[in-house]
């Protein structure tokens, strides 16, 4: 465990090595990050946030109807992160998702890896100034003044 960034990153890439389809659960955006390494000709690697799933079963639907050119995976595997994206950045693993999904799909997965990183930046942001703000789904300490 590194204490740093809250997690075992040794573990995490070996996670990455080692998943055919990965998903990353956040702890400020509740959507997930959703990786497919898996390619065939015409269809390079996947990466897309998504929504939470119910199940495992709705996780494995889901991927099918992003995927229909795949079968089911025989497994999916995720990890949480319990930091900012910043902090992905700054701890090396998501350069270590980018290298793998850019061996995979070469220039154009390095450019789907950039627009998937702001948009993750900006869900935060977004997340952030909704509690501060006191969003639908926060509570805050104090009540706004009504004009």
């Amino acid at each position: 465990m590194s204490d740093e960034f809250g997690v075992d990153l040794d573990e995490v890439r070996k996670v990455i090595d080692a998943a055919d389809v990965l998903v990353v659960r956040f702890h400020l955006i509740k959507d997930r990050l959703l990786v497919d390494f898996r390619t065939r000709e015409g269809s390079g690697p996947f990466m897309a946030l998504v929504p939470r799933a119910e199940s495992v079963e709705e996780r494995f639907r889901s991927i099918k109807k992003l995927r229909p050119e795949f079968p089911f995976p025989e497994k999916v595997m995720s990890f949480a992160w319990p930091r900012s994206t910043p902090v992905l950045l700054a701890s090396g693993i998501w350069e270590h998702l980018v290298t793998r999904m850019t061996g995979a799909g070469g220039p154009e997965a390095a450019e789907l890896c950039r627009v998937l990183v702001e948009q993750m930046i900006a869900e935060e942001r977004k997340e952030v100034l909704g509690a501060i703000r006191g969003a639908e789904h926060y509570q805050t300490l104090w009540e706004r003044q009504r004009a």
